[in-house]
């Protein structure tokens, strides 16, 4: 097959690979008469794809060894702890807050962030068990291909990607917007206005490529030292939090937050968690780092857990200190902590503020480069993306070429796109994912090829259809607006109903190896609940971008994607020495030309 240099056995080396076999090796794409035929099969192909599930085993061995070189198993809990820090403590409390402070929720903010990290943990805790049980650099690409098949776990690639490009672009920017406050300037002062271009799109940011520059030359050099550059600076952010509370506290005046605690009522409220999870996002990067951790089954659980609960607390505590300090009608939206000690008259302070913001932003962006690269390795394993990016650098240890194509992106978003536009978007598409991973647990924990009844699979199915459209029924009539209470009294005791019976009727097919999931299927049947509804909470245009995503990524899927995907896994299948590798296969033995 011609996918064997690419696909299967080694990854060829030479030099910077800037040939068509680096990027496109498959039978499919070897001459025009072969992608033609390619493409009149892939209506067969795509059905074929649709039932298609990886195995725990072709992740871990054949899938993770088309990198070439490993990547080095350096990192423990306590790496692991202080890179979950460092990848959600940055732009979201430091910029979100006050924006949504101020315009979506008032004091009851911090109600905001209390639903938006329980949301949060419960997907922390289906994040965990997976990557214990499949310690991979594809994080949650990785998991929907074992348990929800190869074209769902593409769809969720492709927002993963998306996730992270906007994710660090909105960090870049925010990095600018505090560089500028420590400096005694407007944010828009260090960016170029360009007049002819529409105003979310206009004021483009020189200061955030730079960042963003940097932090890809970090993050290719040493996952290790990455960690220590991360640690340190983590470090010193946390101390720079206490500051602001302890401060920020001696300020305070109660009658700002008691006055008109929840201004836009129990609906602000949940449009600014679906917001302000964009501050929880990060966790993620982590999981994709199982593959360079010591000992998954103890490091990963510990330091991702761990990791949140301290971030929940810290945003709590630095959201209730800021609207103690500030009527929220007065918050500032870009700088909202800076300039709140300077009005009250501790100027000083700002520079603290603004000094340790910066520090939290870039170990933001350090863990987003480092998270963001090990999921596009894996996509491109399993040539779903140009094998060429898949590469791991046999000195470093480290996806070079993945990193550098991430970043890339992420400096052309952050050059151009407003803030706003980018955590809206950006919550949409990591609700979706997280949504979809706790599905995928359900699957595991339920079904079982081969060993669980047709009936049991059934009834799986049934509930978990029954599960999602309760959710889906309850955020559509949220976000709808309709008054009282009367469908609500329909849509959430369906839910219950729904995941009772999955509890009461299907028996568990497979109990987890090292650590597992408690309260299944309770804990993963709310996680879905819960980012249904605070997508339910995300305005229309939000939406409108995501289904024009979805749909160009649907695009290169079904012309790119299916069909180099296709020939790997049957090329794997060929080469394998007993039996299928994939589920799925059994359809057709040969690629229908």
């Amino acid at each position: 097959m011609a996918v064997g240099d690419g696909g299967g056995g080694g990854v060829r080396r030479r030099g910077c690979g800037c040939s068509k076999e680096d990027f496109f090796p498959e039978e499919s794409f070897s001459s025009w008469e072969a992608y033609g035929r390619a493409l009149r099969s892939t209506g067969a192909r795509l059905a074929d794809r649709l039932t298609a599930r990886s195995l725990d085993a072709t992740e871990l061995h054949e899938v993770r060894a088309r990198s070439g070189a490993d990547m080095k198993r350096d990192l423990t809990w306590w790496d692991l702890a202080w890179f979950g820090v460092g990848a959600v403590i940055g732009a979201g409390i430091f910029v979100l807050t006050g924006q949504e402070a101020r315009n979506a929720v008032g004091p009851a903010v911090v109600i905001s962030y209390v639903v938006s990290g329980v949301s949060a943990m419960l997907s922390v805790f289906c994040y965990t068990e997976f990557a214990v049980e499949i310690p991979v650099a594809g994080g949650s690409f990785a998991y929907l291909r074992v348990e929800l098949g190869d074209f769902m776990a593409f769809v969720a690639a492709g927002n993963i990607l998306l996730e992270y490009c906007i994710g660090g672009a909105a960090v870049a920017r925010a990095w600018t917007s505090y560089f500028a406050t420590l400096l005694n300037h407007h944010p828009n002062d260090f960016r170029i206005h360009a007049a002819s271009l529409a105003a979310d799109y206009s004021r483009l940011d020189p200061i955030a490529v730079a960042v963003i520059a940097i932090i890809c030359l970090l993050s290719v050099l040493s996952t290790k030292a990455s960690s220590r550059f991360n640690y340190v600076l983590s470090v010193l952010h946390v101390a720079v939090i206490a500051f602001i509370i302890v401060a920020g506290l001696t300020k305070a005046d109660a009658a700002n937050l008691t006055r008109d605690f929840m201004p836009y009522g129990p609906r602000g409220v949940f449009a600014a968690s679906a917001v302000l999870f964009f501050a929880y996002i990060g966790f993620d990067a982590v999981s994709t780092m199982a593959e360079e951790t010591r000992d998954p089954a103890r490091d990963i659980p510990v330091g991702l857990v761990g990791a949140m609960a301290l971030t929940t607390a810290l945003y709590c505590a630095l959201a209730v200190t800021l609207c103690l300090m500030v009527p929220y009608g007065e918050i500032d939206p870009d700088a909202p902590f800076s300039v709140a000690f300077a009005d009250r008259g501790m100027g000083w302070a700002k520079y603290v503020v603004a000094f340790g913001a910066l520090k939290g932003m870039t170990t933001v962006l350090l863990v987003s480069a480092v998270g963001q690269a090990r999921y596009l390795t894996h996509i491109a394993r399993t040539h779903m993306m140009p094998p060429w990016l898949a590469r791991v650098h046999p000195g470093t240890g480290t996806p070079v070429n993945a990193t550098v194509a991430m970043l890339l992106a992420t400096a052309v978003i952050a050059f151009f796109t407003d803030l706003n536009v980018l955590s809206n978007l950006l919550s949409i598409s990591t609700l979706f994912i997280f949504m979809l991973v706790a599905v995928a647990l359900l699957v595991r924990r339920y079904y079982v090829s081969g060993e669980t009844s047709r009936a049991d699979r059934n009834r799986l199915a049934a509930c978990i259809a029954a599960i999602l459209a309760s959710s889906v029924a309850t955020a559509t009539c949220w976000g709808l607006d309709r008054g009282g209470w009367v469908p609500y009294a329909v849509t959430v005791p369906a839910w219950l109903a729904a995941t009772a019976s999955l509890w009461a009727l299907v028996p568990q097919a497979r109990a987890p190896k090292l650590w597992g999931v408690p309260m299944v299927p309770w804990l993963p049947s709310a996680s879905i609940a819960i980012n249904v509804f605070l997508l339910g909470s995300i305005d229309s245009k939000s939406f409108m971008r995501f289904g024009i995503w979805t749909a160009a990524l649907l695009v290169y899927y079904l012309f790119v994607g299916l069909h180099a995907s296709y020939d790997t896994a049957k090329a794997l299948a060929a080469d394998a020495v007993a039996g299928k590798v994939e589920d799925g296969d059994a359809k057709t033995s040969a690629p229908p030309m």
